[in-house]
C-alpha cells in the first residue's frame, strides 16, 4: 500500500488531509515540524511527502534540503504565499510541485494521487520504455533507476525532474514549447505560470552541465520554449 508523510503544524489541516487520503486507500501519517518529518523519513518508507512551508523552527525550505538530501520522493509543497517567489524557491529547492491555501481537498487529493502514480511507475518498471536507457555525448539518462549520468557524476531524480528530461531527449532536436511541455509532463491544460518548467530545467542544468550557464543538453529557445540538442 502507498503511505505519504505530511508534515504541516496546522494539525486540523493534517487531519482533514489524512481522512482525504485514507479514503483512496492510501496510509498517511502526518507530524507537526520539519525535524519530525525529517525523522519519520529516515524510519519509514513513504512515496510522497505534503510539505508546509510556514512553520515554526525549521521550515519547509530548510526540510526540504534535508528531505533532498537523501531522497528523491516527490514533495507536494503547500503555501499561504499566493506569490511566484515563493513558488519558484520551492521548485528550486526540489519540490514536484505546490498548491496556495486555502485549496480544495480535491484537487490536493488528485495532485497527490498523479505525483505517486508516476512515483511508483518509474521505480517499479511497469513498461518497457520505463527500463530504457538514453545514451548522448557525456550523458546518459536511465529509466529504471530514474538517474542521470554526467561528468558532474550520477544523480537520481525527483519525478518531475525526470520526467521533463526524458520527455525533452526523446524528441531531441525539436522545438518545444512550454505549453507542450507542460501538458506532457503534468497532464493537465496549460496555464500560464512558466515558473514550473523554469525552475525544473534551472535544477536539471545544474546537475547535467559542465557550464550551466552555457547549456549543452537542454537550450532555450528564445520566446517559444526549449529543444534538446540534436548535436550531442
Amino acid at each position: 500500500m502507498d503511505r505519504i508523510l505530511i508534515i504541516d503544524d496546522d494539525r486540523e489541516l493534517c487531519a482533514l488531509i489524512r481522512r482525504s487520503i485514507i479514503k483512496e486507500n492510501i496510509e498517511a501519517d502526518g507530524c507537526g515540524s520539519g525535524r519530525e518529518g525529517l525523522a519519520r523519513l529516515g524510519e519509514r518508507e513513504y512515496h510522497l511527502v505534503i510539505l508546509d512551508v510556514m512553520m515554526p523552527g525549521i521550515d519547509g525550505f530548510e526540510t526540504m534540503e534535508g528531505i533532498r538530501a537523501v531522497s528523491s520522493v516527490p514533495i507536494l509543497m503547500l503555501t499561504a504565499k499566493d506569490d511566484s517567489a515563493s513558488k519558484v524557491r520551492g521548485l528550486r529547492a526540489g519540490a514536484d510541485d505546490y498548491l496556495t491555501k486555502p485549496f480544495d481537498m480535491d484537487e490536493l487529493t488528485a495532485r497527490v494521487l498523479s505525483l505517486i502514480r508516476r512515483y511508483t511507475r518509474f521505480n517499479r518498471g511497469e513498461g518497457e520504455e520505463e527500463k530504457a536507457v538514453l545514451e548522448f555525448d557525456g550523458l546518459s539518462i536511465d529509466a529504471d533507476s530514474r538517474s542521470v549520468t554526467t561528468g558532474n557524476g550520477t544523480f537520481e531524480l525527483p519525478p518531475k525532474e525526470f520526467e521533463l528530461l526524458w520527455f525533452c531527449a526523446e524528441n531531441q532536436g525539436k522545438i518545444l514549447t512550454k505549453q507542450k511541455i507542460y501538458e506532457a509532463v503534468w497532464k493537465e491544460p496549460y496555464v500560464y505560470d512558466d515558473s514550473n518548467i523554469m525552475a525544473i530545467i534551472s535544477r536539471l542544468r545544474k546537475k547535467m552541465e559542465i557550464q550551466p550557464g552555457n547549456p549543452k543538453y537542454i537550450q532555450t529557445v528564445k520566446g517559444i520554449g526549449y529543444r534538446f540538442s540534436k548535436d550531442v
